[in-house]
């Protein structure tokens, strides 16, 4: 299933696999002159290639290797002959197949591998410059796309929302709160995020000083308590009343313990 919608020169275009009727889990891709950010999961391949007949891109980025923004990968670049870009580190993972736990096949499906193209510094679509802002945190090889004179920000997942409950095992809160740091170093009018969850936030620079404060006060208050003896299991209940259903829906992956334990060594 795919929802188009449209802000300003920008096409969101939101896809999700449908169970019984219901989407169970929106994520984004964008569409800026001739530009395509990110390309869903593999359900909505056929979908989102389909709507790109009379849109055909001249380019596709990934902002990261996860399966729910590669999934189309090998659908458009077999349909459009196109290059697809994506950050180093990235590259191998996106090229050879992915390990999926039960609730990742679930909801997006493993992706094709495909072979993509190192990504350049800046990016130059004919009326827009985008440049490329190395964003770790959220995974490895982790990138955003900043258009200056616009103020669009096309963050991927270094952010979905400003308190964080659960996190994978493999993010850093660290490397995280660094690269939203740098992207509100950039000197611009504004900063609109557009994000891989669908959310268009047009005050950006409040929604990431806010994740920011609420990572860094986090911390905080959990160093406190580790430093007066409790244990994690502790921590996790003092400060959230215990463990995220997420834990169980995603096989212990998306878990409150691998926030606690990240922002441990923030």
């Amino acid at each position: 299933m795919i929802e188009v919608g449209q802000f300003e020169d920008v096409t969101q275009i939101r896809m999700s696999r449908v169970i019984d009727g219901v989407p169970i889990y929106w994520v984004s891709a964008y569409l800026i002159d001739g530009l395509l950010i990110d390309t869903g999961c593999d359900y909505t391949a056929e979908e989102l290639a389909s709507y790109l007949e009379d849109r055909q891109p001249d380019m596709v980025v990934n902002t990261h290797f996860h399966e729910d923004h590669i999934g189309s990968n090998h659908l458009i670049q077999e349909r459009f002959n196109v290059d697809i870009y994506a950050h180093i580190d990235s590259i191998p993972l996106i090229g050879k197949k992915a390990f999926l736990y039960p609730y990742q096949e679930t909801v997006w499906g493993y992706p094709v591998p495909t072979q993509v193209q190192p990504i350049p510094a800046v990016i130059k679509t004919e009326h827009f410059t985008f440049e490329v802002i190395e964003t770790p945190g959220h995974s490895v090889g982790h990138v955003a796309l900043l258009e200056k004179k616009k103020g669009w920000c096309f963050s991927g997942d270094i952010f979905s929302r400003e308190t964080l409950k659960f996190i994978r095992p493999e993010e850093d809160m660290d490397e995280t709160i660094q690269s939203m740091k740098r992207l509100l170093d950039f000197n611009t009018e504004r900063l609109v995020l557009f994000t891989s969850v669908g959310k268009i936030i047009e005050d950006g620079r409040t929604a990431l000083d806010g994740c920011i404060q609420y990572l860094e006060n986090l911390a905080m208050k959990v160093k406190n308590l580790k430093n007066k003896g409790h244990t994690i299991e502790e921590i996790i209940q003092n400060i959230f009343g215990g463990e995220h259903t997420f834990a169980q829906l995603t096989n212990g992956q998306y878990t409150t313990e691998n926030l606690v334990r990240s922002v441990l060594r923030v």
